[in-house]
């Protein structure tokens, strides 16, 4: 059986009796839960735009390698922000 609490998975090998009471346990949370799925991704605003491609030019000044496309890393930007002031 697998669940999660407090954004953390966990899996649990229960018989029919233990999987049951567990269940038993957990129903008064999920009548009142909302199922988690993926959200409708957003499109990106022109300041985040804008902001990547000074991130970019700011790491290629510095000889810092960085994809052209994608998810720049947390470590790159927070380098950016402690050298630019910004936030």
């Amino acid at each position: 059986m697998r669940f999660a609490v407090g954004g953390t998975a966990y899996e649990i090998d229960l018989n029919k009796k233990n999987a049951r009471a567990f269940r038993k346990q957990l129903a008064p949370f999920v009548e009142h839960a909302r199922r988690a799925g993926r959200g409708q991704r957003r499109p990106r605003s022109s300041p985040g735009r804008q902001r990547s491609g000074d991130i970019r030019a700011w790491a290629s000044e510095q000889d810092i390698a960085v994809s052209g496309r994608g998810r720049i890393p947390a470590t790159l930007v927070a380098q950016y922000d402690a050298a630019t002031g910004g936030s």
